[in-house]
């Protein structure tokens, strides 16, 4: 049957330049998407999805394509260049790789994670950052909060916030003391464990910036946060490289008990 798919624009980004070069190759020797996924071991429906720019080609897949199409090493270094270089679509990826995470630990040191955020306290932020439209930015952090918090199969969250964070009066002292309470009762659940970096331990790695890596079935994809944006990391050595940061910003934070303490130390405080 004919596949009458409109290909995908290459120039919004590489992942889009490497989704269209697949289809070309495919198309000019002939394959069927079936006879494509024989050839990276994969189903018909993974190689429609990795065309249409929602699933994207392994390593391996890559090397396999190179060798039957005689692309010398083209699928691999588009792979290598497209995992390096800032995607400007990379927020939908991050709230698919998200959505599909089974654990994901969040370091967190300016401002309350997003997953935590209260209604108040998510539009007092984002009123501060000039948004166009603030409800429809709130409406979508509420959204993905319900999709992380639902209790059903949700991923296990592990979260270290800087003290100051705590102390940081967004949007008001109510605002603030509600916003400590709700991070206080999500302490609380089975599927996070929040601790605090205190003050007393001065300077420390996570002061350069916030971070977390999901934790997906087969890798692991990390997202770093930056002004008016950020970057998803895909190349496995950078991304065990900020697994190795969490582990080290984690051994500077208090104990689960002690945390929730403080949390409701500084909550007490708002007035």
């Amino acid at each position: 049957m004919a596949n009458n798919r409109e290909p995908l624009d290459p120039k919004i980004s590489l992942w889009h330049f490497l989704a269209y070069a697949l289809r070309f190759e495919r198309e000019k020797h002939d394959h069927s998407l079936a006879q494509c996924g024989q050839i990276i071991g994969a189903a018909r429906s993974t190689v429609s999805n990795m065309e249409a720019g929602r699933l994207k080609l392994h390593d391996d897949q890559a090397r396999v394509l190179d060798k039957k199409y005689n692309t010398p090493r083209l699928f691999e270094m588009l792979i290598w260049f497209a995992r390096t270089a800032h995607e400007p679509d990379w927020f939908r990826q991050y709230v698919q790789y998200e959505s599909q995470a089974t654990m994901i630990r969040i370091y967190q040191g300016q401002v309350i994670p997003i997953p935590f955020q209260t209604e108040d306290y998510a539009r007092a932020f984002v009123q501060a950052g000039g948004a166009s439209d603030v409800e429809t930015v709130v409406s979508a952090r509420m959204a993905r909060q319900k999709m992380l918090l639902s209790g059903s199969g949700g991923p296990l969250l592990l979260v270290l916030l800087d003290e100051g964070v705590l102390y940081r009066p967004v949007g008001g002292p109510e605002v603030m003391k509600a916003q400590l309470q709700r991070l206080l009762e999500f302490s609380e659940r089975a599927d996070v464990i929040m601790r605090v970096i205190p003050r007393s331990a001065g300077a420390y790695l996570g002061l350069d910036g916030p971070f977390q890596i999901m934790s997906l079935e087969a890798r692991d994809i990390a997202y770093i946060g930056a002004f008016r944006g950020g970057r998803l990391v895909e190349v496995p050595s950078e991304v065990r490289q900020l697994s190795m940061d969490f582990e080290r910003i984690g051994a500077k934070a208090l104990h689960e008990d002690a945390s929730r303490a403080l949390i409701r130390k500084v909550m007490e405080e708002c007035t």
